[in-house]
């Protein structure tokens, strides 16, 4: 069954909320550009950019511990490196991250955002070449990947759990629909084509207590992992995508399941 690409997005600083694109140019293995290309490190994280190492999540400031997260919007211009941060409870921040001062503004932004929920101040952190996903401690291709959810899939669970389940809370990439709910898992180790661009099935999704968190209220509403364990003795939905091709995606591209042959 044929499927197609309902949006794109990125996630410029690891932890913040993405942004849906009208397009996103990929290159052979290389995910999405800037795509969490920044994080902010907890105190005690030790990173050198000049010799950048993935790191665990938790040493970063990350949805999974910290809730409130959800409650900010973040815009990121690629051509400035202007971050733009934006609070419904107060005051946001803006500055651009290839200064000292601009740098400053947001991490001081963060960190009274936070108030009491972090002890000690944060630091954002980048290094050339190096993206804060999940599974950068896997392997540096695994690092590119780009993450898939199948909307078929998403309804299928929330039609087994009753409850209406937004896919933000899942922070992928490409949102496809018109695919057999839970075929995406089948895909592993096969090829994938959406729009021009050949990907390779590489890695199911596990989840965390990210997805537990409602983007729109910041509370814990559904505990999502223990939910996928109890129906389906797993807790994976979605799966990471090697990007095999350069080409570009935009919303509307057909995605083209792999053939029935292995």
């Amino acid at each position: 069954m044929t499927g197609h690409l309902v949006s794109v997005s990125r996630f410029a600083v690891k932890g913040l909320p993405g942004e849906v694109m009208p397009s996103a140019a990929l290159k052979e293995g290389h995910g999405i550009v800037n795509d969490r290309r920044y994080a902010f490190a907890l105190a005690g994280t030790s990173f050198d950019p000049a010799q950048p190492r993935p790191l665990p999540k938790v040493k970063f400031l990350v949805l999974m511990r910290y809730a409130r997260l959800a409650r900010l919007a973040a815009r990121y211009d690629d051509a400035t490196t202007t971050l733009t941060i934006e609070s419904a409870d107060g005051p946001g921040a803006t500055g651009r991250l290839d200064e000292a001062e601009g740098r400053a503004a947001i991490e001081g932004g963060i960190s009274g955002f936070m108030g009491d929920d972090l002890s000690d101040p944060v630091r954002l952190v980048q290094a050339d070449g190096h993206r804060f996903t999940d599974v950068s401690v896997v392997s540096p291709r695994m690092m590119e990947a780009v993450s898939l959810i199948n909307l078929g899939t998403v309804r299928e669970v929330e039609g087994r759990i009753g409850r209406r389940i937004d896919p933000r809370r899942f922070r992928g990439n490409l949102l496809g629909d018109g695919i057999e709910p839970w075929a995406e898992l089948d895909w592993i180790d096969r090829e994938v084509t959406i729009g021009g661009v050949r990907f390779r099935g590489a890695l199911r999704t596990r989840r965390c207590a990210a997805t537990e968190v409602n983007p729109d209220t910041a509370e814990r509403d559904i505990r999502l992992p223990a939910e996928l364990l109890r129906n389906y003795d797993h807790p994976d939905l979605g799966i990471y995508l090697d990007v095999c091709t350069d080409g570009v995606l935009k919303p509307g591209d057909p995605v083209r399941p792999p053939s029935a042959d292995r």
